[in-house]
């Protein structure tokens, strides 16, 4: 079978752990030139390592829009556009209501909303006619999580702009999709969330047991998803919202 992304050029940001890694690897793999963020650059050297295929690394922060220039400087300078973009990096902690802090809301939101926003946009001037973005957003943009409302509410919000962009770039044919990962297990759990390896276990098992399927979801099932939705197998599939949960939140 031939490779689905051979000629392509691609960006992944938070590529460097769970999702995005394994997407990137996903990419490499299918052919396409591939470039992928971090914010840290320990951890972005080792995946760049780690994929192989002549993926480039450029660190930075979705949030910081200097960074995103000099980001797509780069993916300019070394190949002049861009096919495929997953945006992918974002992130959340648990808050519940009546102790939401305004430093949790402006860190999401500056994250998750306007990092993602201005990564879609500055990404334009570089993608070609018929294009496709990806947004990562999660099965939480439909299903309650006790003290998890900040970050719920910014993936519906990515949702919305899927809809919205993808009118927008009509004329364009660049297709615009959100992929909605259910649980599944990445580092973030640690590095965000602050959770020990026990209660991971224990979000796991309830997970499981409340999913058709009977288990949590691995990164590498979401990257398929994702490859899906980025090459032509996917050609005529635009504004949706690709739940990969296992079935959570669609009972």
């Amino acid at each position: 079978m031939s490779k689905r992304l051979v000629g392509k050029v691609a960006l992944v940001t938070g590529g460097s752990s769970g999702l995005g890694l394994a997407t990137a690897h996903r990419f490499a793999s299918e052919g396409a030139k591939v470039f992928i963020t971090g914010r840290r650059k320990d951890e972005l050297d080792h995946a760049v390592e780690h994929l192989g295929h002549g993926v480039v690394g450029v660190q930075g922060d979705i949030s910081n829009l200097s960074d995103l220039d000099r980001l797509y400087e780069v993916i300019k300078g070394q190949s002049g556009r861009l096919d495929v973009l997953f945006a992918n990096a974002g992130g959340g902690e648990f808050s519940p209501l009546g102790q939401i802090t305004e430093a949790h809301v402006d860190k999401w939101l500056g994250i998750n909303i306007k990092g993602t926003l201005f990564t879609v946009q500055k990404a334009l001037p570089l993608m070609p006619d018929g294009g496709s973005i990806i947004l990562n957003g999660s099965m939480l943009s439909r299903k309650g999580m006790p003290a998890f409302g900040v970050y719920a509410a910014t993936k519906a919000a990515l949702r919305s702009f899927a809809r919205t962009w993808s009118v927008d770039l009509r004329e364009r044919r660049i297709r615009v999709n959100v992929v909605a990962p259910g649980t599944v297990v990445t580092p973030a759990y640690k590095d965000q969330l602050g959770m020990t390896d026990d209660q991971i276990k224990q979000f796991e098992a309830q997970a499981a047991a409340t999913t058709p399927l009977g288990r949590a979801g691995t990164p590498d099932e979401i990257a398929k998803a994702v490859l899906f939705l980025a090459s032509d197998d996917s050609s005529f599939v635009n504004g949706i919202e690709l739940f990969v949960d296992g079935g959570a939140a669609q009972i």
